[in-house]
């Protein structure tokens, strides 16, 4: 529907002032044979026409709906409930923005306060933020908040080596040109290579272990990931060591959660994490070719003045009622200014919103039944792949729900006949990260993988085996099966 919101005298006087008699007069500087030039355009389509053009446009893409999707690393493939978009896409959250006017902003600010609730409960910590843009921006930001907390005077940032590699290189982005010392990840990374019989000493304890060892007095903090990212669970023990060790040097310790594994196993504020982030992509939000996704971010009360993003609190106003407020914004274009701790411009308001209304749909007991499918699905698909001749399950110790598979075939070929014959995406290829585990896959299973999708990819591994990737020509090798 065409909306002009102009008059005639409106537009009358507009070229008046201009200097101008009429609209064709605005372009006269445009040769007369180049005004309306003919397009060779073909005939009109109706609406319906149309709509069936892309309709068979969009039936040539592959999609999750259609495929069964081993691929995690980061993003997952997670049920969404259909309350999510339903509430979602309310008009006055859909076109919300930031809410500087708490009096016209109630509804959007009390959205943002239970989302922030559900996140301490969820962590175990003491307050949230109202999240940031992602789970590699909230970790940047929690090394930015542990300098601040230092006081500038500490100066090394130790980075897990299994801590997600994209995250890393948002950390080296993030803090380039501030003379940091990023120790761990690099120096640790042969912890990650598997020499044979010498698992118990190349274990996730090792390497925290490993990690502790760097600790000094220049130390600003400790980023870990649990699950980390080769799925590898820490127990509470090893943690709270870790943690201890820590603080015992003066630095913070910063975890980085998969939100899905708190449904079942203990969160990080209870072994003494400082700062804990996350992505919160698998709450409520799709895949959606990489984002948008949000960052979740919670901490201490004693540093929340020293953290970046903004807080909503809840209070009563002149008449005694419950409001809401923007209690803590630290973006440097409020009062702030130069003395801001981040110049974060927004936050993922609408991602944060599906979140809470995935948490607060799925309660206590449903994230729980979610984590305890995923993590028992991924054991018995790593029971089955494990028993493939040509397969080894490298994975160390407790895992959540996802695992590392070494291969006899490179993971490139894997996938790709996972992908063309079998119509299944296969797992993430490490070999890209971590130079020693070549032909190494990182398998992913979530509570959308059926039983038998599991077992068909057993079978497709199995077969995949036995092909030849120098003989293998697309469609000729399919044909010969």
């Amino acid at each position: 529907m065409n909306y002009i919101p102009n008059t005639d005298a409106d537009r009358a006087l507009m070229l008046e002032v201009v200097g101008a008699k009429s609209t064709a007069e605005l372009f006269r500087d445009v040769p007369e044979p180049h005004r309306f030039p003919a397009l060779d355009l073909p005939p009109a389509l109706s609406e319906m026409e149309v709509l069936d053009e892309l309709n068979a446009l969009a039936n040539e893409n592959d999609d999750l709906q259609n495929l069964a999707c081993f691929l995690g690393a980061g993003a997952y493939c997670h049920f969404v409930p259909s309350v999510v978009d339903f509430i979602l896409h309310r008009s006055e959250f859909f076109t919300a923005y930031t809410p500087y006017q708490p009096e016209i902003s109630q509804g959007t600010l009390q959205a943002h306060y239970e989302y922030q609730s559900m996140i301490c409960a969820l962590t175990g910590m003491e307050v949230s933020n109202v999240s940031h843009y992602d789970g590699a921006t909230a970790v940047a930001e929690a090394v930015i908040m542990a300098l601040q907390v230092g006081r500038g005077k500490r100066n090394k940032v130790i980075l897990s080596p299994t801590l997600n590699p994209q995250y890393r290189e948002v950390v080296r982005t993030y803090t380039q040109g501030m003379s940091l010392d990023l120790a761990g990840d690099d120096a640790l990374a042969d912890l990650l290579t598997e020499p044979t019989g010498a698992r118990s000493e190349t274990g996730p304890s090792a390497l925290l272990d490993a990690l502790a060892a760097l600790l000094d007095k220049q130390t600003a903090c400790v980023i870990v990931q649990n699950p980390d990212f080769l799925g590898r669970l820490y127990t509470p023990a090893e943690m709270q060591a870790l943690a201890d060790k820590t603080h015992a040097a003066g630095a913070q310790l910063v975890v980085s959660v998969d939100p899905i594994s708190l449904g079942l196993f203990v969160p990080p504020g209870q072994y003494g994490a400082d700062v804990v982030t996350g992505e919160g992509q698998p709450m409520g939000n799709g895949i959606s070719f990489g984002g948008p996704y949000l960052g979740f971010f919670a901490m201490k009360s004693a540093d929340v003045r020293r953290s970046a993003g903004r807080i909503v609190g809840q209070t009563v106003d002149a008449d005694g009622k419950r409001g809401y407020v923007l209690t803590l914004s630290t973006r440097e274009q409020h009062i702030r200014r130069e003395k801001a701790s981040s110049n974060i411009c927004t936050n993922q308001a609408l991602n944060a919103l599906a979140a809470a209304i995935y948490m607060a749909a799925m309660g206590k007991y449903g994230l729980r039944t979610v984590a305890e499918l995923s993590y028992h699905k991924a054991h018995y698909a790593a029971d089955l792949i494990g028993k493939l001749s040509g397969y080894d399950v490298v994975s160390r110790g407790p895992f959540f729900k996802e695992f590392v598979v070494r291969c006899p075939r490179p993971v490139a070929f894997i996938n790709e006949n996972l992908l063309d014959r079998y119509g299944m995406i296969g797992g993430y290829d490490l070999g890209g990260d971590y130079p020693g585990l070549k032909d190494h896959m990182l398998v992913c299973v979530t509570e959308m993988n059926s039983r038998m999708q599991i077992e068909l990819l057993a079978e497709a591994l199995g077969e995949i085996a036995g092909m030849n990737p120098d003989r293998y020509d697309g469609d000729e090798e399919v044909a010969s099966v």
